[in-house]
């Protein structure tokens, strides 16, 4: 086989700033670039339950059931593919999973949890093969099916910064004073900007946080966001950077000193690994996949999610010893250094898929 026709199921547009649309996104170039045709179909954004409801519309079904060689379908979208794809026919193409991290794996309370839990876990069980970007995905996949199949884990790559960066900027870090803390993310919950914001509030050294992300994904939160800084007295210590594109993004990683996102949960954490890049060390927290990029004392600092404590401390330490910042920001780039690019990990999919896809027809 040369060339696949590819189905890729996904909510919304690829343009969507988010680290999951950003891998979908550069997996499409990748297949289009190598030959392969690729339609995505795309559902809108709904609330959950609505969502449901998608698995009994049969117009949803024909879409991704037109001669494809694999469907791809992005986890996220897992409300409303867990009955339809068993409803597809026995001629549908195999489908390919592609899991960022599971719904049921973030913070909420438990019975939200089981709710997704069961949901997702009859999702997963309707796909014939996964693509993970990270191990710890891979494992919390597996403890819920109990049943191995065909899977790759294929990392998000390094280098979509890269023509923008690195530059000679580590010796400022020696110096530079007040130390320059820098936060990219969407402004939703799961991020910890909140946590991030107290912990700053406790801090007596001399600091500064720019804060790279859209409000626009959960503008109430945002806004909480917004008063917290006020409320904590922080105005003076806080800048608002709003999205930024990647030249811009670059321009902030390169100016600052460390990278900070304590998220509650992250399946891999593709800002991590960017910011090392630029010699940056990075803040994050001991759930999710965090750990697979962050060595904690070596490259960066891992607190428990939601230690506002913990991490304050992390950032007066650094503030207060910049040899240690400066020994943490050649580890992260040692470490940077170890992962794949985009062109390695894309690759690597295509040929996991293209080995699905001949065992189908054999």
């Amino acid at each position: 086989m040369t060339g696949m026709r590819v189905g890729l199921v996904i909510y919304g547009s690829l343009d969507t700033v988010s680290g999951g649309y950003l891998y979908d996104g550069q997996l499409v170039n990748a297949l289009s670039d190598a030959g392969d045709q690729v339609d995505v179909i795309s559902l809108p954004t709904r609330a959950y339950v609505k969502s449901l409801a998608d698995n009994w519309s049969a117009d949803w079904r024909r879409r991704m059931n037109r001669g494809y060689d694999v469907l791809l379908q992005d986890e996220l979208n897992h409300p409303s593919l867990a009955w339809a794809n068993g409803w597809l026919g026995s001629d549908r193409p195999p489908i390919v999973a592609i899991v960022h991290h599971l719904r049921s794996s973030e913070s909420r309370p438990a019975w939200q949890n089981q709710l997704y839990y069961r949901v997702e876990r009859r999702y997963l069980n309707s796909a014939d093969a996964f693509i993970y970007n990270s191990h710890t995905t891979q494992q919390a996949v597996e403890r819920a099916l109990n049943n191995g199949r065909p899977s790759i884990v294929a990392y998000p790559g390094k280098d979509r910064l890269s023509g923008f960066g690195p530059t000679d900027y580590q010796p400022l870090r020696l110096t530079n004073s007040p130390l320059r803390l820098l936060y990219v993310g969407n402004l939703i919950p799961r991020k910890g900007l909140h946590v991030l914001l107290r912990a700053l509030s406790q801090v007596s050294s001399d600091c500064r946080l720019r804060i790279v992300g859209s409000p626009a994904v959960d503008p109430a939160y945002a806004h909480k966001l917004h008063e917290a800084v006020l409320r904590l007295e922080l105005a003076d210590r806080v800048i608002w950077c709003g999205a930024l594109d990647d030249r811009e993004l670059a321009a902030e990683m390169a100016a600052a000193d460390v990278l900070a996102m304590p998220s509650e949960y992250e399946g891999f954490g593709i800002v991590y690994l960017e910011g090392m890049g630029f010699g940056l060390p990075a803040l994050a927290t001991t759930a999710g996949a965090a750990s697979e990029i962050i060595s904690d004392g070596v490259n960066g600092f891992l607190v428990p999610p939601g230690d506002a404590a913990a991490l304050a401390g992390c950032i007066e330490a650094l503030a207060a010893e910049r040899g240690l910042l400066a020994r943490l920001s050649e580890a992260a780039l040692a470490r940077y250094a170890a992962f794949p690019t985009w062109a390695a990990s894309t690759g690597a999919i295509r040929a996991f898929m293209l080995d699905v896809a001949q065992r189908e027809r054999t």
